[in-house]
């Protein structure tokens, strides 16, 4: 952690790095543009010290050199990217400037469609997919001028939190490569770990994005139930699914946030909500929050240096918000039958007629819901959306909550494969309750492995956990530290 005497030294520090960094970006070939943040790469943009070409050509470069390793991508679309990078940069040649992401290249989890481009779910089933339209949030990454590198590994059907389970092979952690980048978009924070995008979509329905990014030692952040589109991504649990960003920062997440979120009249369960300007966020005092930490069941089980590390964290968060107190948030709904569920009626007639083409793991995980009951999963579906409207209550006394993201770092591979369900414990429940959710870096095990901190707020109060998140973030240096990566 920074202490304050330092915070002075550090952000000078960072300053002079980013400066040097940007002395050195049109070196030819270069892979350095990609070690910035979207944030500063976005700003080098602005002031075409880069351009969104040499930006494209330093992460397909790293890409090259340690996707074998890492494998967390499935589909790398080189030539369409450097297309895409040199028309972004004629319209900025023309005066057009489409926002922060204009120029910047960022990956997809490849259970979401993107026209002519495989979207495979990490499956055989699916392995010669080829949608002919971008899913929404696609559409609206393309409007704001992104670039978009290729398609991110993950486990099959994002039916698990290792990413071990894919048929195009297992995700590596960049910290330790005989470890699991957690799941289900195992490969959006490993690709954002190791700088080869700026940022990652992932999916999240019991911790898919909070997961990896936690064990990955980045930001993720699920926003609200309905705050994001769900067209064209391939669903594990509609009434639990949530699309949002991983990135390096605080800053970043909201940047990509900002352009995906918004109502899509297409979309039964988008919201017709005003979408406000998230950087905004960041200007909010967070003296005025009030902090909840819901320590039961949330704290219990940790390992010991998760335990160590969160008190830690919540010394840090308390010098910087108004009050805390300790609460107590309600039971959730049944989340492994209603994901269960729901899971089987998407995949039941290809499980009849083409069960083979599943990994093994995912076939036995889904035909275990065959014979759930009707009922059983209308009363946790009703339950669930009952909550999803009581839960406002919580927020009468507290404007954020805080909380281990996971009891644990990483497993090794052999590790996770025995299924341990308390392992969606501190993240599914906010899946359940839909409340924007969001991890960021807070610390380091003894052996060099990523904790991560998790911060929630009210329904549609993403800016609120924008505003701690960042305020943390200012505080620490955590988010600075990137893996020291080896080839294969």
């Amino acid at each position: 952690m920074v202490q304050p005497g330092q915070r002075r030294s550090f952000l000078e520090a960072v300053a002079a790095a980013a400066a040097g960094l940007a002395a050195k970006t049109r070196e030819a070939g270069s892979e350095r543009p990609a070690g910035l943040t979207l944030e500063q790469a976005g700003r080098l943009l602005r002031s075409r010290e880069v351009s969104p070409v040499d930006l494209t050509q330093a992460c397909l470069t790293r890409l090259d050199r340690y996707n074998p390793a890492l494998n967390a991508f499935i589909t790398v679309t080189a030539e369409q990217a450097l297309a895409e990078a040199r028309a972004m940069e004629a319209e900025q040649a023309r005066g057009v400037w489409r926002g922060p992401l204009h120029g910047i290249p960022i990956a997809l989890k490849d259970n979401i469609d993107t026209a002519g481009v495989h979207t495979t779910a990490a499956s055989e089933l699916f392995s010669d997919r080829v949608p002919s339209e971008d899913a929404e949030i696609v559409r609206r990454l393309k409007e704001a001028g992104a670039i978009l590198l290729g398609k991110l590994n993950l486990h099959e059907f994002a039916c698990g939190g290792t990413s071990d389970v894919s048929f195009f092979g297992p995700v590596h952690n960049p910290w330790a490569l005989d470890r699991i980048a957690g799941g289900s978009s195992g490969g959006s924070a490993a690709a954002v770990a190791a700088d080869l995008c700026f940022a990652a979509l992932g999916t999240d329905s019991l911790g898919s994005i909070r997961i990896p990014a936690s064990y990955c030692g980045v930001a993720g952040f699920k926003p609200t139930y309905g705050r994001v589109s769900l067209r064209g991504v391939i669903p594990l649990s509609n009434s639990l699914d949530h699309v949002g960003p991983i990135a390096k920062t605080v800053e970043d997440c909201a940047l990509v946030l900002g352009a995906i979120a918004g109502y899509d009249a297409l979309d039964p369960t988008t919201a017709d909500a005003p979408v406000p300007d998230y950087s905004l966020a960041f200007q909010m005092p967070a003296s005025a929050l009030r902090l909840g930490i819901p320590r039961s069941p949330y704290f219990h089980g940790l390992d010991p240096e998760v335990a160590e590390t969160m008190e830690t964290a919540i010394a840090v968060l308390q010098k910087q918000t108004g009050s805390v107190a300790e609460v107590q948030l309600p039971n959730p709904a049944d989340v492994f039958t209603i994901a269960s569920a729901e899971a089987y009626a998407y995949h039941a007639a290809w499980l009849a007629e083409s069960a083979d083409e599943y990994q093994p793991a995912t076939r036995r995980r889904l035909l275990g819901a065959a014979n759930l009951k009707p009922e059983r999963y209308e009363a946790a579906l009703r339950q669930m959306n009952a909550q999803r409207r009581e839960i406002r209550n919580v927020f009468s006394d507290v404007d954020v909550l805080v909380m281990p993201t996971m009891r644990g770092t990483a497993e090794s591979f052999a590790e996770s494969r025995n299924f341990d369900p308390i392992g969606v414990r501190n993240t599914s429940p906010f899946d359940v309750f839909g409340l924007p959710s969001m991890t960021v870096p807070c610390g380091f095990s003894a052996a060099g492995m990523p904790i991560g901190l998790q911060i929630s707020g009210a329904p549609f109060a993403e800016s609120t956990v924008l505003a701690l998140a960042h305020a943390y973030e200012r505080e620490t240096a955590w988010h600075t530290r990137r893996p020291k990566l080896m080839t294969a």
